[in-house]
């Protein structure tokens, strides 16, 4: 994985230009993660040998339920960027044992949430894998469940970390006016930036094996949330 730039909104900057400095600065990264995405869509589909090795994946998922998604995305999302990010001196303090734990068990639950909202997504809209399934999906994703759930309880469990797992200093900022525009926007504009292409790359795989492509993306994805909601001393 390449080094992430970091990326820190001026106090005088617009939320959303903010948000898209962070996203420009991630671009190639971001290209790269692409990239593997449209790679392992295109040789599920037409390379007999991943295929097959994928459908093996799809058995085991049915046979392991919701561990699979669980130990995925807590390795990708939790485990995987903490020994990153604790190379890092400026934010290694972030990342001490009881926040460790913290860090890991949120992102247990998630792996939870997203394989239920992947399934909530194919009840209501359709498991199909057309364009039109696929753009609804994705739209619904990053219009709705993004902005209003998924980025700011991320942020605000950033946030919490960050602050030592106190609370004060969180109701204090809640309290100072402007937090959506100030926190959670500069991070929906750069996850949206990010997320677009990923999700639809996502939904173009078989319900059982969307997840695997969200754990490799989040990997990196989450570098992105936790430097852009990090604050300088």
């Amino acid at each position: 994985m390449s080094e992430i730039s970091s990326v820190s909104p001026s106090p005088l900057e617009a939320p959303w230009h903010a948000g898209w400095r962070a996203a420009r600065a991630n671009l190639l990264p971001g290209l790269g993660l692409w990239l593997m995405g449209l790679i392992l869509v295109a040789a599920y589909y037409y390379h007999a040998p991943t295929h097959a090795a994928l459908e093996r994946l799809t058995v085991l998922r049915g046979r392991t339920g919701l561990l699979f998604p669980v130990v995925g995305t807590l390795l990708c999302g939790g485990l995987l960027p903490i020994l990153y990010l604790r190379r890092d001196p400026a934010v290694r303090a972030d990342y001490q044992f009881r926040n460790c734990v913290f860090l890991l068990s949120f992102w247990a639950y998630k792996g939870v949430e997203i394989e239920v909202w992947y399934h909530i997504l194919a009840r209501v809209i359709g498991p199909g894998n057309d364009v039109r399934t696929i753009a609804l999906k994705g739209a619904v994703d990053q219009f709705l469940y993004s902005p209003f759930y998924a980025v700011p309880v991320t942020v605000l469990v950033f946030a919490f970390n960050h602050a030592g797992l106190r609370f004060a200093p969180i109701v204090a900022d809640f309290r100072a006016g402007g937090w959506y525009r100030r926190h959670i926007l500069p991070t929906v504009v750069a996850n949206a930036a990010m997320w677009i292409p990923l999700v639809c790359l996502v939904y173009a795989l078989p319900l059982p094996l969307q997840t695997l492509l969200f754990d490799l993306a989040l990997c990196f994805c989450i570098l992105l949330v936790a430097h852009i909601t990090r604050r300088k001393a």
